[in-house]
């Protein structure tokens, strides 16, 4: 199972947008739409789950196109730094 991270969404997208966008590639198995608490909009990020070869193709697939108006990154999550305090 791989986490990809897809960057550069509009504010007015929804999970299902994003279930239906990549379920061309494969079954998404999970979806984290990351949105606004007093709004309910989209941040404009989201993470998903999906099996290593069907997340390869939508990387392939996906990356860099027009998605409602934004041109959207896909990629492969990559875990934050630890902070030092």
């Amino acid at each position: 199972m791989k986490k990809l991270f897809i960057g550069n969404l509009p504010s007015s997208t929804t999970e299902n947008d994003i279930t239906e966008l990549f379920s061309k590639f494969g079954t998404v198995r999970s979806l984290n739409l990351v949105t606004d608490i007093f709004s309910g909009q989209c941040k404009g990020f989201a993470f998903i789950e999906m099996e290593g070869h069907e997340a390869r193709a939508a990387i392939a697939g996906l990356d860099g196109k027009n998605f409602n108006g934004n041109s959207i990154k896909v990629n492969f999550e990559t875990p934050k730094a630890k902070r030092r305090r």
